[in-house]
């Protein structure tokens, strides 16, 4: 697997990022660190967490897939190799400051973080979402204070609207704190926002992309089928919304594309995202190495024009 830069940051990650939202929920501590494993033996270094991961689980207490990611990079002594990247902003603890970009937060979350990884320094540290209630100085602030005690190397944020976008990373260049990524949800099927409305942007400025939920849920994966069995999975209820004409009309052309190449419906959705402008690193998920592995072949795939026309024509009801 490539590496490639992180638009103007510095950084330099993988063309996948390894999200890991399931560790402690639909991957427990052995399959997670199989994972891990597997995806850094594929020449992946970058990982994507959040502190609330995986909260909503009976019994979860959030910080659960932090956790075991740290204890991975104790075991495997290899955090000096990695890019990791959590976010901040849910809600982690009783109380107004509970939750939100307050100073006050962001401070006592970053900690917690830190002491969950077991890692003096988070290499991207993002916001997970906009939070009106807080002046968009104060988090920025929050996080420059962190900068320079050496908490945080580089700052993103994830699930902006394009206006308050552009709002945060204007001041965030006045303050000294660029945002250098934005996490917004794109794939095939959900394209409309990302194109129309920060795409541009972000290769104006230079601002590394790294998508979540490129598989559409896993969706574009294959493994739903018009008129086939019903999927039972933690995440099926969350597919409905593709399981349309439309949605029928992308999956169709990303199989028939597949089996052109050999390869699977997964590696092909993430090969066409690649090509896109402004895309970085797709954040992948995966509860056991054979379900990173059909999506791995994506790095060295390289649809033609002719294909990558088809799946814009496929999916155009959704851009």
């Amino acid at each position: 697997m490539q590496h490639v830069p992180l638009g103007t940051s510095g950084l330099t990650v993988s063309q996948l990022c390894l999200g890991t939202m399931q560790f402690g929920w639909t991957a427990d501590e052995p399959q997670s660190f199989a994972v891990l494993d597997a995806f850094v033996a594929a020449g992946g270094n970058f990982i994507d967490t959040a502190d609330v991961y995986s909260r909503w689980v009976r019994g979860n207490v959030g910080g659960d897939s932090e956790r075991i990611i740290g204890r991975w990079m104790a075991a495997r002594g290899n955090r000096d190799q990695l890019v990791v990247a959590t976010k901040c902003r849910a809600q982690m603890w009783p109380g107004p400051e509970g939750e939100g970009l307050s100073r006050n937060h962001i401070v006592k979350a970053c900690d917690f973080s830190l002491k969950r990884l077991g890692v003096d320094c988070i290499d991207l540290y993002q916001f997970h979402s906009f939070d009106e209630n807080v002046p968009v100085e104060e988090s920025i602030g929050a996080v420059s204070e962190l900068v320079t005690a050496g908490k945080v190397r580089l700052l993103g944020v994830s699930n902006y609207p394009p206006e308050r976008f552009e709002e945060i990373v204007t001041a965030g260049d006045e303050m000294g704190v660029p945002i250098v990524s934005l996490q917004p949800h794109h794939n095939l099927v959900h394209r409309k926002e990302f194109e129309d409305s920060l795409q541009d942007f972000c290769v104006k400025r230079g601002i590394g992309v790294i998508p979540y939920s490129p598989l559409a849920k896993g969706f574009l994966t294959g493994k739903y089928r018009k008129g086939g069995p019903k999927v039972q999975s933690a995440r099926s209820n969350g597919v409905r919304e593709y399981l349309t004409d439309a949605g029928w009309e992308a999956l169709a052309a990303v199989t028939e594309i597949a089996a052109v190449h050999e390869t699977t419906c997964a590696a092909v959705a993430l090969a066409w995202q690649l090509a896109q402008s402004g895309i970085t690193s797709p954040i992948v998920g995966a509860n056991s190495p054979e379900q990173l592995a059909d999506q791995l072949p994506a790095t060295e795939l390289t649809l033609t024009p002719e294909e990558l026309a088809k799946l814009n024509a496929a999916s155009a009801t959704f851009a």
